[in-house]
């Protein structure tokens, strides 16, 4: 193994871009700039995910690990939609066009009584991941195509994988010589441990011993998952 260093490109953001070592099964996420470290190996599959652009995969070969470097451009996802035309032609005479307006003033929900939301908006993931969960017919494509469940995974990556990617860089080797698990399961678990309701509380800024029993506690629940499976 070797460390690759690179750096992503694209026109959207390229903030927490995952870097996912599909032959290993190791990953790590873009920073603020687009710079990314991985370990791998020769011909190893290396895909960088986001739900702005289209996913792209990188075999590794002999330029790249010499160099221990590569540069990466993503293109932007384009969902493409039929062209909509709504509406009455316009006259150009705005009081007219006014006038002649079939739209109805806005109501907003305090007016008619009923309860409205008012709380946090939700980041640009989670709206993508609401409308791909709105209607009959997109629910049975999206859950056909797996995007929705992609989508639900994203949003959980957003809010804790730079903290699972830090403690997984710093606790795995302990973690792991101490409870052996088998190579191909380590990023399930890590995901696991990300998924539990009180990660954040147990993990966020908290010393390495008290995430490490966290860990150990989530291990053992691990496992007898997967006895049970």
């Amino acid at each position: 193994m070797k460390q690759i260093s690179g750096i992503v490109s694209g026109e959207d953001d390229i903030e927490n871009i995952h870097v996912i070592n599909k032959t290993s099964k190791r990953f790590t996420v873009t920073n603020a700039k687009g710079a990314f470290v991985i370990e791998a190996k020769l011909q190893d599959t290396i895909a960088f995910t986001a739900i702005q652009y289209t996913t792209k995969e990188i075999i590794i070969d002999d330029i790249i690990l010499s160099n221990g470097a590569m540069r990466i451009n993503l293109s932007e996802e384009i969902n493409e939609l039929d062209e909509v035309i709504v509406g009455k032609i316009l006259t150009g005479n705005l009081m007219l066009d006014v006038g002649n307006s079939e739209a109805e003033p806005e109501i907003n929900f305090y007016d008619v009584g009923i309860p409205g939301y008012t709380g946090k908006r939700a980041t640009r993931t989670e709206r993508i991941l609401s409308e791909a969960k709105s209607g009959t017919l997109n629910t049975v494509v999206n859950g056909l195509s797996g995007r929705t469940k992609m989508l639900k995974a994203h949003v959980k990556l957003e809010k804790n994988d730079i903290l699972i990617t830090q403690i997984r860089q710093e606790l795995s080797d302990d973690l792991f010589s101490r409870y052996p698990l088998e190579e191909d399961k380590h990023m399930d678990f890590w995901y696991f441990c990300a998924e539990s309701p009180e990660f954040v509380t147990r993990c966020k800024d908290q010393t390495d011993i008290a995430v490490l029993d966290y860990l150990i506690e989530k291990y053992a629940e691990y496992k007898a998952n997967l006895k049970s499976d």
